[in-house]
């Protein structure tokens, strides 16, 4: 069973909004620290945002002010809104997971789980 699995990857127009989800099991998010990050073919993969269990939050400069990332602890879930997004956020989207502790960064190899991953296409 994989611990964490996206949802809500698709094609839409630049300016259309998408939301994506990330549900996880076999543990609780609550303590977690969660991400999401991004990749494109021959890129590296790279952090959108980040959201700590304090609520804190932060985010890569070219998403600023546009993505939301969120979640529901109640349903064990973590979002990612993408409002106005651009040709150049198409990418495989992942969602990532760290067990509490005092650091919550936005680097790749601070992350215990990984979803598979859900591609996002914004055409112009």
């Amino acid at each position: 069973e994989v611990p964490v699995v996206e949802s809500g990857g698709g094609s839409v127009q630049a300016g259309e909004s998408l939301s994506l989800s990330c549900a996880a099991s076999r543990f609780t998010i609550t303590t977690w620290c969660m991400a999401w990050f991004r990749q494109t073919p021959g890129n590296r993969r790279e952090a959108v945002a980040v959201g700590d269990s304090d609520g804190s939050t932060r985010y890569a400069d070219s998403v600023k002010g546009g993505f939301t990332i969120s979640r529901d602890n109640s349903k064990n879930i973590l979002y990612l809104q993408m409002n106005s997004p651009k040709p150049e956020d198409t990418a495989i989207y992942y969602c990532a997971a760290r067990r509490g502790g005092p650091l919550c960064l936005p680097v790749v190899g601070h992350f215990n789980y990984w979803g598979q991953g859900t591609q996002v296409t914004v055409s112009s």
